[in-house]
């Protein structure tokens, strides 16, 4: 099985290393030929108004939405990949590009600006201990539509969330040691093939 990471901007690397960490094939994706191979696809961390623009000018994002709306690729969004994910950007600019996949209502850079980032112990609704989650320049999910799963929350809000095969979190698990969060995306990615 080939999960890939979209390789047009942000934290793509880290990513790559933790899919590798759970014995799977980890490939960099940039084009549809790519895209096409993988069962699933991971969109980092990074500026969701330029990864949007890039997803279009490489054509990418309407196989994206093809693929995810059939059923046959899980997607799992990243902080900036949770905003491009959601259905509204409810604080987007003009034209925000967007994926428009999961019935989710987004506040971008919810928790302020770069020097506002913080790590905390997250509880996760799958996991039996908590999971250090760092936020950096975070969204928030402001709604959620009744089939969508709330898989973690902090007083702010929705940090993470399931609807099928996708799967959005406000922070960063690839800037910790802890793989349980791709291992869960690995499952999902072998539920959808």
């Amino acid at each position: 099985m080939k999960v890939g990471v979209l390789a047009v901007q942000g934290a793509v690397s880290e990513h790559l290393k933790h899919l590798e960490s759970c014995n799977v094939e980890a490939v960099a994706v940039k084009n549809r030929g790519v895209l096409k191979e993988v069962s699933g696809l991971i969109i980092p961390g990074g500026e969701s108004t330029t990864i949007g623009k890039l997803l279009e000018i490489f054509g990418l994002a309407d196989l994206i939405r093809t693929r995810a709306g059939q059923g046959n690729l899980a997607v799992f969004g990243t902080c900036a990949g949770m905003v491009l994910m959601a259905g509204e950007i409810m604080d987007g600019i003009k034209g925000q590009p967007k994926l428009g996949l999961m019935d989710i209502s987004v506040l971008r850079n919810a928790f302020g600006r770069q020097r506002e980032s913080f790590e905390t112990e997250l509880e996760f609704a799958t996991f039996d201990h908590p999971l250090t989650a760092v936020f950096i320049r975070a969204p928030i999910i402001e709604k959620a539509g009744s089939g969508v799963e709330i898989l973690a929350e902090l007083p702010e809000g929705i940090v993470a969330a399931r609807q099928g095969n996708l799967l959005a979190s406000s922070f960063h698990p690839e800037l910790t040691d802890d793989l349980r969060l791709h291992q869960y995306f690995i499952r999902m990615c072998r539920e959808f093939q």
